[in-house]
């Protein structure tokens, strides 16, 4: 296995009865990364997280850590937060906080004073005695995820991190993650929403129908799925601009705006933006100039619907 690889999950197999739910999946997670796992509902992802927490066994394939043959003992390096949140709603929260870190190896003096932290960093210390089933979903999922990264793991699982939370409260969170990953953690998110992906992300691999159907750094796969397609912000006669669209551009789409004119084309021919810049910068002023690169959710929406073809 790669030495800069911590978590590698290799040609894994899983059958439910008749049904395929994984089919020869490989994934390599690089230390110290945010990598992010994809794929509509019911592609696979959440049967591949169970695997790696030993929840359900593979059928075929193995699963490596640090370079060797991952066994039961190293789930200790492993936090997880599940996407179906599970605290005990009649338990006081900071009992039930102190409980779970007790379970993941903490002494209770070291646990005190790590929830004390942690809590006070979340604005939820007042919630200590209070029972969990008065905390709302976000303060609920806030103590979740505190107890999953409390014990320093070198692996973190966030299954839908960010769901329930508001816009605050979710940028919170991204910020502890990106906290964590300059920490030394390595994280594997799980999310539908692409935009954390493109904020967190440096490596993703997508799933559909229990394959691998893409993979790779985010901005190389964004680079990869780009069309040609230009903006160019101009001001001047619009049908100077016009005269050279039909010869070497497709015009996708043209609005007025308070400075002059926005334009989006794209190049019959690949070609670089330069020296596209230049067929335009004889015929107008240009004031903005930016080549179009498509989003993750774009990517995602391309290659999911293409497999249906």
């Amino acid at each position: 296995m790669p030495g800069n690889d911590i978590f590698t999950v290799n040609n894994i197999v899983k059958r439910y009865s008749s049904q395929l739910a994984l089919d020869n999946v490989t994934i390599s997670i690089p230390e110290g990364s945010v990598y992010g796992l994809l794929g509509p509902n019911g592609a696979g992802k959440t049967t591949l997280l169970r695997i790696i927490n030993q929840i359900t066994a593979p059928d075929e394939g193995a699963l490596f850590f640090k370079g060797r043959k991952f066994v039961s003992d190293d789930i200790v390096h492993i936090g997880y937060l599940p996407e179906e949140r599970g605290l005990y709603k009649k338990m006081k929260v900071g009992e039930q906080a102190l409980y779970l870190a007790r379970l993941k190896g903490l002494n209770k003096n070291d646990a005190l004073v790590k929830l004390k932290y942690w809590f006070e960093k979340f604005g939820i210390q007042a919630w200590w005695n209070k029972k969990v089933e008065e905390l709302s979903k976000g303060m609920q999922q806030k103590v979740q995820f505190i107890v999953t990264i409390l014990h320093q793991p070198a692996l973190l699982i966030f299954d839908e991190p960010f769901s329930g939370f508001d816009p605050i409260n979710t940028n919170l969170l991204k910020n502890e993650i990106l906290n964590l990953k300059k920490q030394g953690a390595t994280i594997l998110l799980s999310t539908h929403d692409m935009g954390s992906v493109e904020e967190l992300c440096d490596n993703i691999t997508l799933i559909n129908k229990a394959k691998t159907i893409l993979e790779g750094e985010v901005h190389d796969i964004r680079m990869r799925y780009k069309a040609n397609l230009f903006e160019i912000g101009f001001r001047g006669d619009p049908e100077d601009v016009m005269s050279l669209i039909n010869k070497d551009f497709e015009l996708t789409s043209r609005t007025e705006t308070r400075n002059g004119h926005l334009i989006r084309i794209k190049a019959k021919k690949e070609l670089p933006g330069n020296i596209i810049l230049q067929h335009f910068l004889p015929l107008t002023e240009i004031i903005s100039f930016n080549e179009v690169i498509p989003s993750m959710n774009e990517v995602f929406i391309n290659v999911v619907e293409s497999q249906k073809n």
